[in-house]
């Protein structure tokens, strides 16, 4: 795939980090963290530097870790119009947070890539609290040929790649087939690859496990390197505590409605299923 992981074929990529729960109880540690420090600033924008990264010259710890350094730094330092952040309705009564609480348990982004092989590529990340789901997925949709080949004039997603990194691990490849019968019309399809341990779910590490696991080995490829931190800062940082509109959203659903706006040109978000 690495030869179609670039501007000229790629439309767009989404992450989500969906969670179907609320802060269970850490009011008063969340409205000192609030999302984006909490998942975006680390997580999310780790999953951002393996995808748009180049290929390490090898697969040592230090050389991964100095490609994800390298694509951070061209990643466009965020502003708040290309953020939508949002509060989960209820989140104000939990114990440890204030009645009028500004804080983010929802936000949404739109990064760019300035490098050669993503500019002008957008990276919509998306991560909340009492969502409708618990879920982290990467979706990245691949651009239309100049024909369409079926009876359809607007398909409702073309070619694409998905990601489910947890809780269960898939890896798909998403495209369009002839629907069965005399028509020309053209349905999804769907080849994943699913990953099954062999001691089934009870032997799958847990993220702490297998961090634990790769220090006593002496694997630092997981673990965040100083510069690496700070790039991720940097992206984030203007936003943080700037000024932007919070939208309330109803527990259970996907987020605040006005998030849809931000991937409007792409056709709207990729709903994990």
């Amino acid at each position: 795939l690495e030869p179609v992981f670039n501007r000229h074929y790629v439309e767009n990529v989404q992450i989500t980090m969906a969670e179907s729960f609320g802060v269970k109880g850490r009011g008063k540690f969340y409205e000192e963290t609030g999302v984006i420090r909490d998942v975006i600033q680390n997580h999310l924008l780790q999953v951002v530097s393996y995808l748009a990264m180049e290929a390490p010259s090898s697969t040592y710890d230090e050389a991964i870790r100095d490609e994800q350094a390298k694509v951070l730094r061209t990643v466009r330092p965020m502003s708040t119009d290309r953020m939508v952040r949002g509060q989960f309705r209820g989140y104000r009564d939990e114990p440890g947070v204030s009645k009028d609480s500004y804080m983010a348990t929802y936000a949404a982004l739109r990064l760019y890539v300035d490098s050669w092989r993503w500019e002008g590529v957008p990276f919509y990340v998306r991560a909340g609290k009492s969502l409708k789901m618990t879920t982290t997925e990467v979706f990245i949709e691949f651009k239309n040929p100049p024909q369409v080949v079926f009876s359809e004039p607007t398909p409702s997603v073309g070619n694409y790649v998905r990601f489910r990194l947890s809780p269960q691990v898939v890896i798909a490849l998403g495209a369009r087939a002839k629907r069965p019968g005399e028509g020309m019309a053209g349905q999804p399809v769907e080849l994943s690859v699913v990953e099954r341990g062999e001691q089934g779910e009870a032997g799958r590490m847990d993220a702490y496990e297998r961090l634990l696991g790769d220090a006593m080995l002496g694997d630092a490829t997981l673990f965040a390197r100083q510069d690496v931190v700070e790039a991720a800062w940097a992206i984030v940082d203007p936003v943080i505590h700037g000024p932007s509109p919070m939208f309330e959203y109803e527990p259970g659903s996907w987020g605040p409605a006005q998030a849809d706006k931000l991937v409007a040109d792409v056709g709207g978000w990729n709903t994990p299923q």
